[in-house]
């Protein structure tokens, strides 16, 4: 199936980011440059302007019904997503019966779900809402890492600008990475970005309530770039190894040994973003000790190597 036709089934209140993320890959004629031209519809259920999150309306000038012959279906973001009406549900089906391409943005996806288009079947979303959306769809597999995920005939897409990467990926499947790469190239963006959401996620430190164990969580921080060992901990405890162990997990939900990896990768981060030391010194004054074993667990943590995350991140003055 060429990709010609275009439906956005826009939901009240509209995410405009993500509904723009849309209008500007399939949206804007650039036919002069070779782009093929798309006939791009917006439907609404609703025959009425639609409100947006900021105040502002956004017109929809085709019903729903607009998007019966579509080749894609994309469903940006919006809070309307999580229950959505029974109307958009239909010409998700429909869509999807039809062997239409499917695409959400960010929590669009939540709308795909309840359409049932997902079970037995792998997606994303921004990583905030992804434990929501598998607890309300145990049959989907969600893939919290990556940026965008094609199975089959849908593509799901995680946080925002991840939205332009999905829009890519399809105009480079349906009509090739010239025609991408000049989309790109009048967006500029990237016709492809490395890594994937876990670059932009931090993991904080835990709470704790436990008086046992919270003096300890905040004497491994302050002390990130020592060695030491769950013996080590468990003496700080003043606990049996076992037991400091076994406690440890039940209160945060990890090892000792993942847990301070984390926070040593979050510490790498924040200098990479913030300071010009080297990946040797980073790893140094993070604790990994070798600039080897920081790629090792950087990449790890967030699909990137340190020097890619700097050249992404950096913050400059």
């Amino acid at each position: 199936m060429a990709l010609r036709t275009v439906a956005v089934i826009l939901q009240e209140p509209v995410a405009l980011f993500e509904y723009g993320v849309l209008a500007e890959v399939f949206g804007i004629d650039r036919t002069d440059e070779g782009v093929p031209a798309f006939d791009y519809r917006v439907c609404s259920e609703e025959d009425r302007p639609l409100e947006a999150r900021n105040g502002t309306t956004v017109g929809a000038p085709h019903r729903l019904d607009a998007a019966a012959d579509a080749d894609l279906v994309a469903v940006p973001a919006s809070p309307a997503a999580w229950d959505s009406s029974p109307a958009v549900l239909d010409v998700i089906r429909a869509a999807h019966e039809r062997g239409a391409w499917i695409m959400s943005v960010c929590s669009g996806v939540f709308s795909l779900g309840a359409a049932g288009i997902l079970d037995g079947r792998t997606c994303t979303t921004h990583w905030r809402h992804a434990e929501e959306l598998a607890a309300m769809y145990p049959e989907v597999h969600v893939d919290p890492d990556v940026l965008y995920v094609r199975d089959g005939n849908v593509i799901s897409s995680a946080g925002t600008a991840a939205g332009i990467d999905a829009a890519l990926h399809l105009v480079r499947l349906e009509l090739g990475a010239g025609v991408a790469a000049t989309i790109s190239r009048r967006m500029v963006v990237p016709p492809h970005r490395d890594g994937g959401q876990r670059q932009y996620v931090e993991r904080p430190v835990p709470t704790c309530e436990a008086e046992s164990l919270g003096p300890v969580l905040q004497w491994m921080v302050e002390h990130l770039d020592e060695t030491f060992t769950v013996d080590d901990l468990a003496r700080r405890a003043t606990m049996s190894s076992r037991t400091f162990a076994r406690r440890f997990v039940a209160e945060t939900g990890t090892t000792p040994h993942q847990w301070v990896t984390d926070q040593r990768v979050l510490r790498a981060r924040h200098l990479l973003e913030a300071t010009d030391l080297s990946v040797e010194e980073v790893a140094r004054d993070a604790g990994f000790g070798s600039a080897a074993l920081l790629r090792h667990h950087f990449a790890k943590c967030t699909g990137i190597s340190p020097t890619t995350f700097r050249t992404q991140h950096r913050v400059t003055a």
